[in-house]
């Protein structure tokens, strides 16, 4: 499967490539840039406070599975002492015991990895619409052709094609608010002071 979108992607350039030649008047209106959708959720305020929270769960996640894991650990060294005291019987129940605490201890750790990931995309989702929704604003007022996500294939542009710190500024304005569902914070003033630019 990856052989072949390997080969259609370029057969796709080697047809650009050839379409441009023939037909360079098509090709001259396009306008092409990318955003860096990772970095933008870090550096919005939105996002941000989503990772405080998601960060929060995982500690308190975190020290619950501590608390389990050295319970059962002094289970153990409790045994591993009692063990040449004890009766058959009971050595056979404080093991099975030991064995259950470790099958819900481990139960425990996926039931909170399918937590995480759940609550991490319940949290990025109305984000990520938010950001798509002004994308869209950015494209159709300033006539882009396309914009794509760096993370999904970008390799190399320059700089001035970013739209990144454009979009987190927006953001943190509020674009994009006002189509939200159930009436989302009005927009904010616009800051003041010019966005900060990453050098190349």
């Amino acid at each position: 499967m990856a052989r072949i979108l390997r080969r259609l992607r370029l057969e796709i350039v080697a047809l650009g490539i050839f379409a441009g030649l023939i037909a360079p008047r098509v090709y001259a209106d396009v306008k092409l840039a990318f955003v860096d959708l990772q970095r933008a959720l870090e550096e919005t305020e939105d996002g941000r406070t989503a990772k405080n929270q998601l960060k929060k769960l995982f500690t308190r996640r975190q020290a619950e599975l501590d608390d389990k894991q050295e319970d059962l650990k002094r289970q153990k060294e409790d045994l591993d002492k009692q063990r040449n005291i004890l009766s058959k019987e009971a050595l056979q129940k404080r093991a099975e015991a030991l064995q259950t605490g470790l099958v819900e201890l481990q139960s425990a750790y996926m039931s909170y990895q399918k937590e995480l990931g759940e609550k991490e995309a319940a949290l990025t989702k109305r984000i990520f619409s938010r950001m798509e929704r002004i994308l869209r604003q950015i494209g159709t007022r300033e006539g882009y052709t396309m914009i794509f996500d760096r993370n999904a294939g970008v390799v190399w542009a320059p700089g001035h094609l970013d739209l990144t710190d454009k979009l987190i500024q927006l953001y943190n304005q509020g674009a994009g608010a006002e189509e939200e569902g159930g009436g989302g914070a009005p927009p904010k003033a616009p800051a003041k002071a010019a966005p900060t630019k990453r050098s190349e």
